[in-house]
This record gives structure tokens, sequence and C-alpha cells, in this order.
């Protein structure tokens, strides 16, 4: 008799936090002690209004099963107006990767300031769960770029 003991599915999620708010926001997280998983491997920006497009369908190229990308709320980003220039252009990458097929939930975009580390906690440890049930993203998915 052979046991096949079965792995529980960890996804690999990319969040993309602005300097000045999100990525404060994680690490006041960290040093409040509240919990979110390891599965999220965060990328400091200086800005989300940085974050190409390009970024987010290479992270899914790469084997990504989910991707965030967190800013300033809009009128308080510390170049003015950079978050607005990035949801207009994640709207967009939605709309794109709608129509290619990748899942609604797979991307998200969340605001989170400097002092909203509960916030950045539970954000993360729900959109971890909502892409552990979409499963494995395989849509996007570059063989090439398997471990």
């Amino acid at each position: 008799m052979s046991i096949e003991a079965k792995e529980e599915f960890r996804p690999k999620i990319v969040a993309f936090c602005c300097n000045w708010c999100s990525y404060a926001g994680a690490d006041l997280a960290g040093s409040s002690r509240l919990a979110y998983p390891a599965d999220v491997k965060i990328i400091r920006v200086p800005c989300s209004c940085r974050v190409n497009p390009m970024f987010i369908l290479r992270a899914f190229e790469r084997g990504a099963d989910g991707v965030i990308l967190c800013g300033c709320h809009p009128g308080d980003c510390h170049y003015t107006s950079g978050n607005y220039y990035a949801r207009r252009r994640m709207t967009l990458l939605f709309s794109m990767l709608d129509f290619i097929g990748v899942e609604n939930g797979r991307t998200r975009v969340e605001w989170v300031s400097a002092a909203e580390g509960v916030k950045f906690s539970t954000t993360m440890r729900e959109f971890v769960d909502k892409i552990r049930s979409l499963g494995k993203n395989v849509r996007l998915e570059d063989l090439r770029c398997r471990n």
C-alpha cells in the first residue's frame, strides 16, 4: 500500500507596495506582531504609479498565483497624483486580464496608509484565502520559469 501525502496548496503572492504608505503599513504590521501569510512576497516600489502592468504580467509568467498592488490612499500620495495614474493603469490591465481568461480575483488594488498595519495584515490574509480558493494559476505560467 502506498500512502500519498497530499500537500496543501501554498499560493505564491507578489505584493507591490509603495515606499511611503503601504510598505510602512507592512512594517507596522510586522512590528505590531500582526500575522499575515509568509506566502506574500513584498516588492518595495517608490510609488504605486511606478508599477508597470508588464511587471504584473511578468509575475504571473514567473509563477505567481496572485498579485496585489498597494499604494497610498487617493489624495495622500507622496508624489501628488501617482496613485490616480496607477488606478487608471490597473483598471485597463484588469480588463485585459479578463479578456485573456485570467480569473478576476487573482489581482487586486488596495490603498493602505502607513498607520494601517491592521488593514495591511487583514488584506493580505483575505487575498491569500481568495487565491487559495481559486487554486494554482496556470493561464499565464511560462513552463520555462519553473524551478
